[in-house]
């Protein structure tokens, strides 16, 4: 297996994004490209880039002359009444279309209450979930989920979770020692994907990055049947470049 290399992080794309929301939301009667260029500092081309995933996710609209106007996917988010409701939708359309990209099932999934909780994700007949053989709050040693998540913890609170969840053996590859387990947290770049390679499940392989919206603490992950583990980098780094919307879902 390769070493996976450092993705790059998409919170700055979700920061930029939104700057750009916010101006738009400022000029309810429409602005142009080159004046959110200008306003927002953004390059053109990267704004231009921006400005397709806002219109795909249906955050902001063009209108006859070209401007751009706040879209109906905003507005209803932005709603108290249903926004919980618009919330799943959101993420779960952007979900489908991460596993039609990667070619995986993927997960988004929150450390609550000092649990793991996978709260949706997107499979279908071409891309298994993972068999959850095993709940995931207690195997978080062994999956790519798990390791993600403790991994933004601190030690403290790492050595708390592990005490209160037996670190069976769940393959041949499980790591089970919790002083190995912690060390490499430790020592593992927060931009670089946690991997589950056969560790929970036989024939399993799995990748996890991390996002970050304000202080909750959580990760998107995808799972791959082992004989596709050589598209696993691949699929890694186009889990990251694509989590922009999910984020700016949980942002806004």
């Amino acid at each position: 297996m390769a070493l996976m290399h450092e993705p790059t992080a998409p919170d700055h794309s979700t920061q930029d994004a939104l700057r750009v929301l916010e101006t738009v939301a400022r000029h309810t009667t429409g602005v142009t490209d080159s004046r959110l260029a200008r306003l927002t500092g953004i390059d053109p081309e990267r704004l231009t880039t921006l400005l397709r995933m806002l219109r795909r996710e249906g955050y902001v609209e063009q209108v006859t002359d070209g401007a751009y106007v706040t879209g109906a996917a905003l507005t209803r988010l932005g709603s108290a009444q249903d926004r919980d409701q618009a919330l799943r939708e959101k993420i779960q359309g952007a979900l489908d279309r991460l596993r039609d990209c990667v070619g995986a099932a993927v997960y988004i999934s929150r450390y609550v209450d000092g649990e793991i909780d996978v709260t949706q994700y997107a499979a279908g007949p071409t891309t298994p979930a993972v068999n959850e053989w095993v709940d995931f709050r207690y195997s978080a040693h062994a999956t790519a989920i798990g390791k993600s998540l403790l991994g933004q913890l601190d030690h403290n609170s790492r050595r708390e979770h592990l005490s209160r969840h037996k670190m069976a053996r769940l393959t041949s590859r499980t790591i089970t020692s919790d002083k190995l387990l912690l060390s490499r947290l430790e020592s593992q770049p927060p931009t670089v994907p946690h991997l589950d390679l056969q560790e929970y499940a036989v024939g399993t392989v799995c990748a996890a990055v991390p996002i970050t919206a304000g202080s909750s603490v959580g990760c998107l992950a995808l799972s791959l049947p082992v004989e596709h583990a050589h598209r696993l980098r691949q699929a890694a780094d186009r889990l990251n470049r694509g989590a922009a919307p999910v984020l700016l879902s949980l942002a806004i």
